[in-house]
């Protein structure tokens, strides 16, 4: 038994709701309890538990409002939610599941079974929040690869095929429907826009480990950027109908992948910011380093960046000329070394903290 776990009870009934609150105690829970909807989503609001066991007919507010109001807010969006109740039709358990519950038990239940439910879905709960909010896992990419071994379908099998691509071929055309989520195996490779005049703005690189394409298809519309193949690359297609079967198939995961989506157009907004209002040499460094991150290898030893001036001025929205000065500057100052074409970053904290 989880010894520390807050577990929070909204139960109007006052016999039942000791009732669990005993057998919880006695099962080294702290327990919370409120004994309607309103005050349950006030607590849960305030403490915070690890679990929700919650009543569906309550006055004020019944179990299915609980659920939605919590849903609302992020500190309390992820709790695991097991509804109680009298009712068993299956309506009602239909109805439970799409607000998003992750169980459902019907009165009258044995302490045993109430147990075993509980500690299944805490411990699936801790087996999520290791995997994907770990300091390696920050990432959709971690995310992806984790939920497919923690889940029921393994994104990267084997068994699916592995196709060559040679520089400069495109994987993905502006205008065409999304049919597949893509993972580098090996290579490099560029998304950007193309404005009237045909000038290109890289949005964004992806390398050996990264997947590339799933916002579209989670959005259900055509590529709005191309994807071109950087470095030569071996690169997997994973069906559509697979990649959305991965996060609609288990709710806590698929409250995860929100959280790492809010994530990551958080850093977007970041990256847009620097565009817009750095200096030219802070837009220099900060691509600099935040294409590194992405070029490392596994442990994080790797201080060099090969890729072409026109990409990275594309990458910045500079001039290539712009960039190409910018770089000189940095390695008179002993920030970075230039080798055969290899940018090699000599003090990352100093790139970091440009002061102008």
């Amino acid at each position: 038994m989880q010894a520390n776990k807050k577990i929070l009870v909204i139960e109007d009934n006052p016999e039942v709701r000791e009732n669990i609150a005993e057998i919880l105690e006695l099962s080294n829970y702290e327990v919370r309890t409120a004994e309607n909807g309103k005050e349950g989503v006030e607590t849960a609001l305030q403490a915070t538990p690890d679990l929700i066991i919650c009543d569906i007919m309550m006055p004020e507010l019944d179990g299915y409002g609980v659920l939605h109001l919590l849903s609302k807010h992020i500190e309390t969006y992820g709790i695991p939610f097991i509804f109680l109740t009298a009712k068993s039709e299956k309506s009602d358990l239909r109805k439970g599941m799409e607000l998003g519950a992750d169980d459902y038990i019907t009165k009258p239940f044995d302490g045993i079974e109430l147990l075993k439910a509980i500690e299944i879905r805490l411990q699936k709960a801790e087996a999520v929040k290791k995997h994907f909010e770990s300091s390696h896992a920050e990432n959709i990419d971690a995310f992806i690869n984790d939920a497919g071994k923690l889940g029921r379908l393994q994104l990267t099998s084997d068994e699916r095929e592995v196709y060559d691509y040679k520089k400069k071929q495109l994987l993905y055309a502006e205008g065409q429907r999304p049919k597949a989520v893509y993972y580098i195996k090996k290579g490099k490779v560029k998304v950007y826009k193309t404005n009237e005049e045909g000038k290109e703005l890289i949005t964004n690189i992806f390398a050996t480990g990264d997947f590339l394409g799933y916002t579209y298809i989670l959005e259900e519309m055509n590529y709005k950027e191309n994807a071109e193949i950087l470095e030569d690359a071996e690169i997997m297609k994973i069906p559509k109908d697979d990649f959305v079967s991965l996060i609609t198939n288990d709710t806590q995961i698929a409250r995860q992948f929100i959280k790492i989506i809010t994530h990551n157009v958080i850093e977007k907004e970041e990256s847009l910011l620097n565009l817009a209002y750095s200096s030219l040499r802070r837009k220099v460094a900060f691509q600099l380093l935040h294409i590194l991150e992405k070029f490392r290898n596994n442990d994080n030893s790797k201080n060099e960046l090969r890729i072409s001036r026109e990409n990275l001025a594309q990458v910045a929205g500079i001039a290539t000329e712009s960039l190409i000065r910018t770089l000189s500057d940095f390695k008179t100052e002993k920030l970075i070394d230039i080798q055969s074409g290899t940018i090699v970053i000599l003090n990352e904290n100093k790139l970091r903290n440009l002061p102008y």
